[in-house]
């Protein structure tokens, strides 16, 4: 039996590139592919993911890996 405890964590990335749904939607399919997250909530508005997801399973790396290889960029969190 594992003793390691999750560990979940919200956090809000901001984007940059997305013009319209479809990039907000290719965002969110990017980042929740990622195994550990549990939930991404795209604002196209302002430029950001909301990103719930358990720090045993990916990293802020993983995140910007995932948004820059969708074809857009990360520029840090907020």
């Amino acid at each position: 039996m594992s003793t390691q405890q999750t560990s979940t964590k919200q956090i809000v990335l901001n984007i940059d590139g997305m013009g319209c749904s479809g990039c907000a939607n290719t965002v969110r399919e990017a980042l929740e592919s990622n195994e550990g997250i549990t939930e991404a909530i795209v604002d196209l508005e302002n430029d950001i993911a909301s990103v719930t997801y358990n720090t045993n399973d990916v990293s802020i790396d993983d995140f910007k890996k995932a948004i820059e290889e969708a074809g857009y960029e990360f520029v840090g969190i907020r």
